[in-house]
């Protein structure tokens, strides 16, 4: 069974001891030192580090959540290697460690790119294009997707590359028009066979993702919906960009909205 590094838990635990270490301390032990007697380490550490430690939990967990892109399954959106910030409060406030919905502000809307929990295994977080909502009827063949009879429509733009294979795939870029008439860019490739064909209607508390790179991208179509008490956040601006191939910072992806 695969360990994972559980930040939240982790962070959430450190708060919560390094508080009761400085809340036993002014309770008991401060009022037995004497006046000259410096604080043990233990004791000055956990005063010093609690407030910026529960300052960042409440940021990540209410209001911006920072998330590295490991793969290319979005691309042309969003490459491999890009720092992403996911609006932790676009769907809801959610307790940290706990995941319980406290205050419902929206819900996720097709188009919108999610951060979320695996279904599969949740201690893992992946990001996709959200596709259907609850209630949508979806029909992906022959490369092409129909959301509630209406089949969106696909503009060729030409060719070019993806990088994640070796050596590099030919792709087709194409630009996608959703039913509310907001388009996207996504790679396709033409020379090659798929005889996936979907046919289904989203149920209730449930989300349909995909990748743009849709024949590079392990999504909805493999391991089913995504249930709404997986949703963490919507992504919504690149605040850094590396480029682990060629060791260098992608300059020109800071600051892009997504």
């Amino acid at each position: 069974m695969p360990i994972h590094f559980d930040f939240p838990f982790i962070l959430t635990a450190i708060v919560i001891l390094s508080g009761l270490i400085a809340l036993f301390d002014k309770l008991f032990l401060a009022k037995k030192r004497d006046v000259n007697q410096a604080e043990p380490w233990l004791i000055e550490n956990a005063k010093s580090f609690f407030p910026i430690l529960l300052i960042v939990l409440l940021i990540r967990s209410f209001l911006v959540q920072p998330y590295r892109v490991p793969t290319g399954s979005l691309e042309p959106t969003i490459a491999p290697g890009d720092f992403i910030a996911a609006n932790q409060f676009a769907y809801g406030l959610r307790l940290p460690v706990l995941n319980t919905k406290i205050w419902s502000f929206g819900e996720p809307k097709i188009g919108d790119i999610a951060l979320f929990r695996w279904p599969v295994d949740t201690g893992k977080i992946l990001i996709k294009r959200v596709i259907g909502i609850p209630g949508d009827h979806i029909v992906y063949q022959n490369k092409k997707l129909t959301i509630n009879d209406q089949l969106l429509k696909q503009e060729e733009l030409g060719l070019d590359l993806d990088g994640e294979n070796s050596p590099p795939a030919i792709v087709h870029r194409i630009k996608e028009q959703l039913p509310n008439g907001d388009s996207h860019l996504i790679f396709v490739r033409l020379d090659r066979n798929n005889d996936q064909s979907l046919d289904f209607t989203v149920p209730k508390g449930s989300y349909f993702m995909m990748g743009d790179n849709r024949d590079n991208s392990d999504d909805s179509r493999y391991w089913g919906f995504v249930p709404e008490e997986n949703l963490i956040g919507k992504a919504f601006v690149v605040w850094m960009s590396w480029d682990s191939q060629n060791h260098t910072v992608r300059w020109k992806r800071i600051g892009e909205k997504i």
